[in-house]
């Protein structure tokens, strides 16, 4: 844990706090925001910061639970499938191994397999899109966790009843729903309270939470092989999550400070500072970086198009999170698709990606977000054209060393849209950005079966432009966390200025 210090010429975080509006006397009391409030008096990254961190990022799981059920559930069975009716089960029906063994989905239904994967990340699109607003509005990120775990409790569960094909999707439609609201919730109540100097380390490892659920689902499927007990089990660990790891993780303090809640806020950084062995003068409060007399109105995605600022930053987010998606969903693809073992494929996988988190999130203490951004992504390009090129294991060790790649890209691509946009549109930003993401998610399944090895040409092309892209996007190394759109705006403009 980082001590807090007060600002002095030799502390390193000095450069930061001064980008942020100056720290205000009022009434004798010293106003600041909650960034430098964490640096100098309750702790950038202590006890506090890490229990928020584990029992939300555990989420993840729950994420990787749903995302992944599909490889499994919807598998090509190993004994012949008379089509169209299945294999006839009568009242053995909750012994069948996959929806294609039951419902006989192969010869002219085969097309129906890739059907339900979309319907999934089509939910996962609208799940983002609308929960990212109501999280950063009314409800709280803590309120749409809690909502949106709860429905993916009893979707999950009902999956496992499904009778034909057609509710099968629709329901697989409304889990993704749900699960666009977790992912993102859980996200940004994991990264909030941290302070500056570990917010993108933090932000990056979030992520080894859903390699962890791969790989646990991935054994959960060798002990129940039927595919409507392997969603029964998706269902209990969202349960689970609800009822023991809900009622410990608090709401953000930068969501109350937006909302003008100074006192929770407040209540919430004490605990910080207690919990992690510090204590906050009582001449420190926090301060709004708005214009205490605006009227208080919830921002929206219209007001980030609308700003100079932030407009150009959400459309570079859009179209680089749907190519970063199309080339890492796609490569997922290829490499299970490599693999006789489906279970060993998808445990190598998860299992790949995981030294690439841990690299990025060291990385990132040293490094710009920008310049590592394009370097991962243009590496990844590389090495699918090189995929390409090459057969057998050459292609498959290019192919490896694009994925690790791609997959740095993939999540630090999260941290750069959280640290792009003020608090009260920072889900309603990344919310659009997932959007983007799943779309690119919903296109790579159809390169990938309709592309042959010249699908690594796609996957490397999307990568190459996605970093030109990249090179357009602002760094947002050392540079303070806005609240509102009023102080991200004020605070670049002072920046032109000062330049």
């Amino acid at each position: 844990m980082q001590a807090p210090a007060q600002k002095n010429s030799d502390d390193p975080t000095a450069a930061l706090l001064q980008t942020e509006p100056a720290a205000r006397t009022i009434g004798g009391e010293e106003g600041m925001n909650v960034d430098e409030m964490l640096t100098r008096f309750a702790g950038e990254f202590g006890p506090w910061q890490l229990r928020q961190f584990l029992l939300t990022s555990l989420a993840w799981i729950l994420c990787a639970f749903q995302v992944m059920a599909v490889v499994f559930a919807d598998r090509e069975s190993a004994r012949p499938v008379p089509c169209p009716v299945g294999i006839r089960l009568g009242r053995a029906w909750w012994l069948a191994r996959s929806t294609v063994e039951e419902w006989g989905l192969t010869c002219g239904e085969k097309y129906k397999v890739g059907l339900a994967q979309s319907a999934f990340f089509v939910g996962s699109m609208a799940g983002a899109a609308f929960f990212g607003h109501v999280s950063d509005s009314f409800l709280g990120r803590k309120g749409v966790l809690t909502l949106t775990c709860f429905l993916l409790t009893v979707f999950s569960l009902l999956t496992a009843f499904s009778p034909s094909f057609f509710i099968y999707s629709f329901l697989r439609f409304l889990s993704g729903l749900s699960t666009g609201g977790v992912g993102l919730s859980a996200f940004v109540l994991a990264t909030e309270p941290v302070g500056p100097s570990f917010r993108a380390a933090a932000a990056m490892s979030t992520f080894h939470f859903f390699s962890i659920g791969s790989i646990s689902l991935s054994f959960t499927s060798l002990l129940l092989p039927s595919w409507r007990l392997l969603y029964v089990a998706t269902s209990l660990p969202s349960l689970l999550f609800l009822l023991l790891a809900l009622p410990f993780i608090s709401e953000s303090p930068r969501w109350h400070l937006v909302h003008r809640n100074l006192p929770a806020a407040m209540q919430i950084i004490r605990a910080v500072a207690k919990t992690n062995g510090y204590s906050i003068p009582d001449r420190a409060i926090l301060v709004h970086d708005a214009d205490p007399t605006r009227p208080v109105r919830t921002a929206s995605i219209v007001d980030v198009m609308r700003s100079h600022v932030t407009r150009p930053r959400l459309i570079l987010g859009f179209l680089i999170n749907f190519l970063i998606s199309v080339s890492y969903y796609g490569l997922t693809l290829n490499v299970a698709n490599l693999g006789p073992e489906i279970h060993a494929s998808a445990i190598l996988n998860a299992v790949a990606e995981m030294p690439a988190y841990a690299l990025t999130a060291v990385a990132l203490r040293w490094h710009g977000r920008r310049p590592m951004a394009v370097t991962s992504m243009w590496l990844c390009g590389f090495f699918c054209f090189a995929a390409g090129a090459f057969v057998k294991a050459a292609r498959m060790g290019c192919a490896a060393v694009a994925i690790f790649a791609v997959a740095a890209t993939y999540n630090l691509m999260y941290v750069c849209t959280a640290e792009l946009f003020p608090t009260e549109v920072r889900n309603a930003a990344l919310g659009c950005v997932t959007l983007a993401g799943q779309m690119g998610a919903v296109a790579a399944p159809v390169v990938v079966a309709v592309g042959g090895k010249w699908g690594y040409g796609v996957f490397g092309g999307c990568a190459v432009v996605a970093g030109g892209l990249g090179l357009r996007l602002p760094e947002t190394r050392k540079q303070p966390l806005y609240e509102t759109m009023a102080g991200l705006e004020g605070g670049e403009k002072g920046k032109g200025e000062a330049g």
